[in-house]
């Protein structure tokens, strides 16, 4: 049998405002290679994230070029993504990329400090140049998944609601109403 800390964790489909607001991190573990979770404040533990949305900006960050920032908006805010050394092909892919254009992410959520606010980024295993019908197919996917996890939240029955609401509050309905269609970000748009 394989340990659990050994076996992939599950990639989440979340619109940007709720991966974004994910800003606390646990470990059900003492592991040495127990995953890091990032608390979702509908009470959920997250390690990978499925994100598909409009990539609009890429930029070289860091010293030497080492690392690639890309900008991809999932609903109405935009998720930052950084590959490094260690993710040569969705660097390379964040490289080619022209913008903007719809992409398909698969990645690890990070956090990290920077003064007193906690930011939030993917680190990604995958970057995938995808089609409109694609994006919408995960739009009514992560749209159902959040209303999923409200739900349960609201019902008390989330895995981990009472860490969220200790964490972030009780009110999750911000999430219920999210924007999805974002003119100004559709690449199939004239941009004239």
């Amino acid at each position: 049998m394989i340990p659990p800390f050994t076996q992939r964790q599950p990639a989440t489909r979340l619109f940007a405002e709720e991966l974004n607001a994910t800003t606390h991190t646990f470990q059900e573990s003492d592991e040495e290679r127990a995953p890091v979770y990032g608390l979702t404040p509908t009470g959920i533990g997250i390690n990978r994230v499925f994100v598909v949305g409009t990539l609009t900006e890429t930029a070289d960050v860091g010293n030497d070029s080492e690392y690639c920032q890309g900008k991809v908006f999932a609903a109405s805010s935009p998720v930052y993504v950084y590959a490094g050394q260690y993710q040569p092909e969705a660097m390379a892919a964040l490289r080619a990329a022209e913008t903007p254009t719809y992409v398909a992410i698969v990645g690890k959520l990070r956090t990290y400090e920077s003064g007193d606010r906690v930011n939030v980024a993917i680190e990604p295993e995958s970057i995938t140049e995808v089609d409109e019908s694609t994006r919408e197919a995960w739009v009514a996917e992560a749209a159902a998944q959040t209303s999923g996890r409200i739900e349960a939240f609201e019902a008390e029955e989330a895995p981990f609601g009472a860490q969220a609401q200790e964490e972030y509050g009780d009110d999750v309905g911000c999430f219920r109403q999210v924007p999805v269609v974002i003119e100004d970000n559709d690449p199939d748009q004239d941009n004239e």
